[in-house]
Order: C-alpha cells, then sequence, then structure tokens
C-alpha cells in the first residue's frame, strides 16, 4: 500500500492590499513557518514597496542581504527615482574588493553563512543614512549581521523596513513593517 502524499497546508497573508496563500513549512516537529518568496511575484513586490517608500524616513542608500530582499530593494529604489542601494552579498565575487564580512545564522537557512561587503559599498555609506531592507525579520539575525557591516563601515542606520514581521519580530521598535505573520503550529494554526 502507497503511504498517502501529506497534503500542503498553506496559510492566508493580506498585505499591501493584496491576498497571498502561503505554504505552510516545518522547522521541526512542532515548529513551523509559512514561507514567504516574493521572488517571481512581481505584483506583490511593486506593493510592498510603494507601502514600504511610504513609510521610509530620509536617507542616503539602502541595503539587503542576498537574496530574498533585492527585488524588493530593486523596487523600492526604482520607486525612489533610482536612489542607491548596496546588496550585502553571500560569497565574495571577483570584483570585490577590500572585503568586510559578518557570519549569520537565519532561520530558513541550515548551516552558517558569511555575508560580504564590497570595500567601494563600505565606503559609500561611511556618514550616510542607511535604511536595512528585507522581505522577513524573524530572529533578527541576519539583520543584526547587516547592521554589523553598515556600523563597521560608518554608516547611521536610521530605518530597519520588512514586508513582514515574524514571530517575536512583531514587538521589535526599531522595526518598521507591513504586517505580522505569527508561526505556526504543525497543522498552520497561529502558535498565539
Amino acid at each position: 500500500m502507497a503511504e498517502q502524499e501529506k497534503k500542503q497546508l498553506y496559510y492566508p497573508l493580506h498585505v499591501a492590499g493584496l491576498e497571498r496563500a502561503l505554504p505552510v513549512c516545518p522547522l521541526n516537529e512542532n515548529l513551523s513557518i509559512a514561507g514567504f518568496v516574493i521572488f517571481g511575484d512581481v505584483e506583490l513586490t511593486v506593493a510592498c514597496a510603494k507601502e514600504l517608500v511610504r513609510l521610509a524616513p530620509e536617507h542616503d542608500v539602502m541595503i539587503t542581504a542576498e537574496a530574498k530582499g533585492i527585488p524588493l530593494l530593486y523596487e523600492m529604489a526604482r520607486q525612489e527615482g533610482g536612489s542607491r542601494h548596496i546588496i550585502a552579498r553571500k560569497a565574495p565575487k571577483l570584483y570585490m574588493t577590500d572585503l568586510h564580512s559578518v557570519e549569520v545564522q537565519s532561520i530558513t537557512t541550515a548551516k552558517k553563512q558569511t555575508l560580504y561587503l564590497d570595500g567601494k559599498d563600505a565606503e559609500y555609506m561611511k556618514g550616510k543614512r542607511v535604511i536595512i531592507v528585507d522581505d522577513v525579520i524573524s530572529t533578527g539575525e541576519s539583520l543584526a549581521a547587516v547592521e554589523k557591516l553598515v556600523e563597521d563601515a560608518g554608516g547611521n542606520i536610521v530605518a530597519r523596513m520588512a514586508i513582514l514581521a515574524e514571530g517575536d519580530a512583531k514587538d521589535r521598535e526599531d522595526l518598521i513593517y507591513l504586517e505580522y505573520l505569527p508561526l505556526l503550529h504543525p497543522d498552520g494554526s497561529p502558535l498565539e
């Protein structure tokens, strides 16, 4: 007798005037998260970027960690008229020099990673007002890593922005976000 496939569960999300059904993804036997990925969803990326740009304080440059924040960061910069944006990379590239780096352990990544900042980008951020942008802030580990890169470069962080604050991140007073995303039971119901 063939084992029946487990039915995919979904969590309903309402953000920036749009609705999406997010797949419930188990982290362990007691905890799941709603998988939020903006890659390929242009409508959602544009709508969320518009709302975040509206809430953004004055700034000179924006930064995100590779990779899921890149489309959001790009769209925010585009809507602002092409403002400068920087990406903290997961691996050094041949064109990068005078590297700055920091280790990070993200909730959605199985192992520690290192984020790298090009020396030219670090020099550009020096003394500038910087917004850190991401798609989802959960444990805050990725955010802390980008903060360290910005601080080491001499940038002045004026805002931390995300589409979603997951779990306890909703209680952060230093985070500007559009919607709360609860942590989930394995059946897809919110823990809170």
